[in-house]
């Protein structure tokens, strides 16, 4: 999962986006509206966090924009405005959440799980996929009831692709919500996640759809 993060409070930003890469998110960075409104515009993202009190353009016209460019990745909004006519202006711009600071940290990841896996079309929190089970909610992989240990990377991707489940999810898909932008990516990085998650879950359950990318299916699970 990638995630935007536009906040122009150096300190605030650095603790959220710590604490979402310590959850295995990938987090580009913006520290005012324009930067923020021209990466949400051009780059692939599962979710935004948009601060409303930017320096620039303000949040509710980098989500108007947004918008407008028809971009429909869930975004929530976190201000220090609690009144109830703040977030109506904020949800009539197209925010799917708001949260008010100062607040939890653990919160948002909270909050920003729900949000990825509801635009997926996932409304259970538990998903599986064979043997496979995700937690959506609290971000833990498990085979045949067991847990199963996973590195960032094998967690975007193996997440990505459970969220997509009997689905082809195109390799450049993968590249763009695994990888953070300022990242230097291998051409045969996901190659080789991929390998390295065939021999967790079984080489079966993920299949190579040549020059598409890759489906994570139940069907290939009693051949893994």
């Amino acid at each position: 999962m990638r995630v935007l993060l536009v906040e122009d409070d150096a300190a605030l930003a650095g603790e959220i986006a710590s604490a979402l890469r310590a959850e295995n998110f990938a987090v580009d960075r913006a520290a005012n509206g324009e930067d923020g409104l021209h990466l949400g515009d051009t780059e692939l993202y599962d979710a935004a966090v948009l601060d409303l009190g930017l320096p620039d353009i303000g949040g509710i016209e980098v989500l108007r924009g947004w918008r407008d460019a028809n971009r429909s990745l869930p975004v929530l909004i976190l201000t220090a405005r609690d009144g109830w006519s703040d977030k109506v202006q904020g949800f009539k711009a197209g925010a799917d959440d708001y949260l008010v600071k100062p607040f939890r940290v653990e919160e948002l990841v909270m909050r920003l799980r729900a949000l990825v896996r509801r635009s997926r079309g996932h409304a259970d929190a538990r998903i599986t996929c064979g043997p496979i089970g995700f937690d959506a909610q609290v971000g833990t992989f498990e085979k045949d009831g067991l847990p199963l240990k996973l590195t960032a990377l094998e967690w975007r991707v193996l997440s990505c692709l459970m969220l997509r489940k009997e689905i082809v999810v195109p390799r450049a898909d993968l590249i763009e919500r695994v990888y953070e932008g300022d990242a230097e990516v291998d051409s045969n990085s996901v190659e080789v996640i991929i390998a390295r998650l065939r021999r967790k879950i079984g080489h079966g359950m993920i299949e190579t759809s040549r020059g598409l990318g890759y489906r994570l299916t139940a069907e290939g699970a009693d051949g893994a």
